[in-house]
């Protein structure tokens, strides 16, 4: 299976510095293949002749131009171009198979970052330190925890802090016994998640503890002249502060979502709606602060890794309007009441409870795995090896592969 490891970097100045030149070399060799790629469809279409473009012919028309073109995309790694290109040709692949929008041009505030892959030994780790092309040995806050061929090293930037994503191809997680049989997990804005046992899992709720330095930090932002010293420094406070909030959030999801994977078999959850639930201004914020949709892909890919079953419920599912003791499904019930009680038999209980009891009631009389199960969620091929493209090429050879 393929696994990534996100590890903080200590690089020092000169390290820092070549970095964003890398960053922004990676950048430009997107935004250039991209125009270059819109010009030939632009041109096909037209004309309604010639073949249609692709990430290799991009790499070796910039392979033969560069030279006398852009002569300081040599100050780094050829691993940092060539590998912004390929993941550009990705990005056409997933718009045209319908799973993403369409590529877009990336600007300089955007992420910094800039890949490399290992492919004839690139880059490799020893310690807490990785070797990158040119750069050479670069300290890391920890050693890679999984065993296994690196495959890929993504470096990026968030917040003036440097970060490497190792890709790594490893066996080492296998599938634990779980000691519960079943759960329901109902997830909501004032508790993050209700089990059905009765457990509450009250949510850190980082972006409205932190809403009063937000507010402040962005005033203190719009009061800066646009591109002076003051505003740069303004806007990586507030970088700072999100970064902080997300990382609460994050840790905070991974904890919850591995307690669960470790210790029931099947899961049930809802299929929720999370961005048209975020569209009702009144609760838009509470909703982005739980971190559903991510809870969701944590809890996916975690079942897969640990052996564990997810069973969904369908959008539609009444789970809060059901009786999990009777079966009876009330017709309305109202937001404000947090209190679940059956007119038929009785029954009472919090209605976080009620809800989480009928996702374990669907999850264990139903038989279809939605997702999870026999460690599917990350197991994937691994990148196939890429066509040759040469570093330095002129005008008739390419005339020449295009007869």
């Amino acid at each position: 299976m393929l696994l990534a490891h996100k590890i903080a970097l200590d690089p020092n100045a000169a390290q820092r510095l070549y970095f964003a030149r890398a960053a922004g070399t990676a950048r430009f060799a997107w935004n250039w293949a991209l125009a270059r790629w819109r010009q030939e469809y632009a041109l096909k279409r037209e004309y309604c002749c010639g073949p249609s473009p692709s990430e290799v012919w991009l790499r070796r028309e910039l392979n033969a131009v560069k030279r006398e073109q852009f002569p300081w995309m040599y100050d780094v790694g050829k691993a940092a171009v060539q590998e912004a290109i390929i993941d550009l040709g990705a990005a056409y692949r997933a718009f045209f198979e319908k799973r993403a929008k369409f590529p877009r041009f990336k600007r300089k505030d955007d992420r910094p970052s800039f890949c490399a892959a290992n492919e004839a030994g690139t880059f490799r780790t020893d310690g807490e330190r990785i070797k990158l092309p040119m750069i050479g040995w670069v300290r890391m806050r920890e050693a890679v925890r999984f065993s296994g061929p690196l495959k890929r090293a993504t470096v990026s930037c968030e917040a003036g802090r440097w970060f490497v994503a190792i890709q790594i191809e490893t066996d080492d997680v296998q599938p634990v016994a779980q000691p519960e049989a079943v759960v329901g997990v109902d997830l909501g804005v004032s508790a993050l998640a209700t089990l059905s046992t009765g457990e509450v899992i009250e949510g850190p709720k980082s972006h409205a503890a932190a809403l009063k330095r937000l507010r402040r930090a962005n005033k203190a932002m719009a009061r800066k002249r646009r591109g002076s010293r003051n505003a740069r420094k303004a806007k990586a406070r507030l970088g700072r502060l999100h970064r902080r909030i997300a990382a609460i959030r994050r840790d905070s999801l991974h904890k919850l979502t591995t307690r669960i994977t470790k210790t029931f078999a099947v899961i049930g959850i809802e299929d929720l709606n999370v961005k048209g639930m975020v569209s009702n201004r009144h609760l838009a914020r509470a909703v982005s602060d739980v971190g559903m949709a991510e809870f969701r892909r944590q809890i996916t890919y975690k079942a897969g890794l640990y052996g564990a079953r997810i069973v969904l419920a369908g959008r539609w599912y009444p789970s809060s309007k059901t009786c999990s003791c009777c079966g009876v499904i009330k017709p309305t019930l109202d937001l404000a009441e947090r209190i679940f009680r059956c007119e038929d038999c009785g029954f009472e209980a919090g209605r976080d409870v009620n809800a989480a009891l009928n996702l374990a009631g669907m999850a264990a009389s139903s038989a279809v795995t939605a997702c999870g199960g026999e460690r599917s969620g990350p197991a994937r091929k691994s990148r196939v090896k890429r066509s040759p493209a040469k570093q330095e090429g002129n005008d008739d050879d390419m005339l020449k592969e295009a007869a």
